[in-house]
């Protein structure tokens, strides 16, 4: 098994450079009071689709075979991952079809269909979500692009920290959220590529914290039914995304609850952008462990800002 390197990440980025936004990165004065630390935030949440999951779907279709592209891809996601994947196969002329469970919120099965995907309901079960992948492809030959188990998609969730390295390379610590670990597979292996000083942090929900655990441990454990806030991050880990962590990650922290959701409504109030609950994370954990980060520069990466404005958790 091949882990990525930061060269696999500094090809990733000039492949998907025309096709994707390069984020802002931004800092807030009253953040930086409060927290006293310096705060440098890498907005994904203003990337295309809403979330840094648009790099790795793109890189992944960029980087298929002509015959491949030929015969389409396919997933299985009810969140960002399908909306990325459906845009950056349209944008490249390539079908996408996607698996959904039949409840997935009709908020995200429209987004889906209006990047011009197909789309096909199956029971809410992960037997069934792969069990109705496998079908397709097996009738259309289809390529699988899984959200996170998937070298060319880490590489391209790791280009977001090379840009936040280029704009703010004396950083002490660059923190990302862990759910199936793809975007801190990319994360650390960049951060690390570039610089074996600057230390790599994990953020995750108490309440779902397999990689915690499995960290730990060293040990891979899944997650078993977790409830949190944080909806973008109740995968578990897979043996490639666990390998990765293992050999990059200094740390993995933990924040409650009401920790996330005050740190989201905080970014809200005083940053005056939108982030979702997994992006909270970052700032909850600097928020729980204040004497690990007092004084440090720090690049957070800010991971999406899809949010129901329905279901608001403040």
């Amino acid at each position: 098994m091949r882990l990525p390197e930061l060269a696999d990440i500094q090809a990733a980025h000039s492949r998907i450079k025309p096709f994707i936004h390069q984020t802002p990165v931004m800092s807030s004065q009253q953040l930086n009071g409060l927290f006293d630390c310096d705060l440098f935030f890498k907005c994904e949440n203003f990337q295309k689709i809403g979330a840094f999951k648009f790099r790795g779907a793109t890189n992944a279709v960029l980087s298929l075979t002509a015959e491949e592209k030929s015969k389409g891809v396919v997933t299985h996601s009810s969140g960002n991952h399908a909306a990325a994947l459906a845009l950056a196969a349209r944008m490249n002329g390539v079908k996408a079809n996607i698996v959904m469970p039949d409840n997935a919120p009709v908020v995200k099965k429209n987004a889906v269909i209006g990047y011009g995907a197909e789309i096909t309901f199956c029971k809410p079960t992960l037997q069934a979500r792969e069990e109705t992948t496998r079908m397709i492809m097996e009738k259309t030959g289809a390529t699988l692009v899984h959200p996170y188990d998937n070298f060319n998609v880490i590489c391209g969730q790791g280009t977001a920290a090379l840009e936040l390295l280029q704009e703010k390379s004396d950083l002490a610590i660059v923190i990302a959220p862990i759910g199936g670990g793809g975007l801190m597979s990319g994360t650390s292996t960049c951060v690390k590529g570039i610089n074996k000083g600057i230390q790599v942090i994990g953020a995750e929900p108490l309440n779902a914290n397999d990689a915690y655990i499995s960290f730990t441990t060293g040990k891979l454990t899944p997650s078993v039914n977790p409830l949190t806030v944080a909806d973008g991050l109740l995968t578990s880990l897979s043996e490639l995304t666990f390998s990765i962590i293992r050999r990059n990650v200094d740390k993995i922290l933990t924040a409650k609850e009401d920790s996330i959701i005050d740190c989201m409504l905080l970014v809200w109030e005083r940053m005056k952008i939108i982030i979702e609950p997994s992006s909270a994370t970052v700032l909850a954990i600097i928020k729980e462990n204040p004497d690990v980060f007092r004084g440090k520069k720090i690049g957070l990466i800010i991971s999406g800002g899809n949010v129901d404005f329905r279901k608001l958790p403040f």
